[in-house]
């Protein structure tokens, strides 16, 4: 590669994964399994756990497999093209387009299955110990949202202690602080006692 294709190339590789991100699996899945738009029911995400609200934990297990495949591929895809700075770049813009995709006038979900999928191809080890927070928060309290924000508020921690690397660590503080951003209204009903449980419908 010519140093002066590299801007067009690294704006290309951006791209596709910024597409790669804004594809909705929630709502195709939802949709093509005769249960209408899941953006009306709900927390109106189209993420797992708004899925999950139709009791149909089978979709929601496959949404949050596709979300959190695309967030990995992404990641590989940077990684191919242009080591760790790629990795930077291409992981946020799968978040960024998991949470504004183009096709749904940029309102989508909130980048957790997309996030993980992230930090899953970037540093296992972090991914894991981030997922274990989870777990414990949402047995817990019984709130996905809950056990999300202290997931990702968590790991940059474990992807600076772990990995040791800045350009990680700088992936893991975007993509989290985009996630704060995202759950405000989550945050907001987690404070006024109305925000659903983990299963509700």
């Amino acid at each position: 590669m010519h140093d002066k294709d590299a801007p067009f190339l690294l704006l290309l590789t951006v791209a596709l994964a910024y597409l790669l991100g804004s594809i909705p699996f929630g709502l195709l899945l939802t949709r093509a399994a005769g249960l209408g738009d899941i953006r009306k029911i709900g927390s109106g995400s189209i993420g797992a756990t708004n899925v999950l609200r139709t009791g149909k934990r089978g979709l929601a297990a496959a949404t949050l497999l596709f979300d959190a495949a695309k967030g990995a591929l992404a990641v590989v895809m940077g990684w191919r093209v242009f080591g760790p700075l790629g990795v930077l770049i291409c992981g946020i813009a799968v978040v960024v387009g998991h949470m504004f995709p183009v096709w749904l006038r940029f309102r989508g979900g909130k980048g957790v299955a997309t996030g993980v999928g992230v930090l899953l191809a970037a540093s296992p080890v972090s991914a894991a110990a981030s997922f274990a927070v989870w777990l414990i928060v949402a047995w817990r309290y019984r709130y996905s949202s809950a056990a999300s924000l202290a997931a990702c508020t968590a790991a940059p921690f474990f992807v600076a202690l772990i990995t040791r690397d800045g350009s990680l660590l700088a992936l893991a503080l975007v993509v989290g602080g985009l996630m704060w951003w995202r759950h405000a209204a989550n945050l907001r009903r987690l404070m006024a006692g109305t925000e659903p449980r983990i299963g509700a419908k």
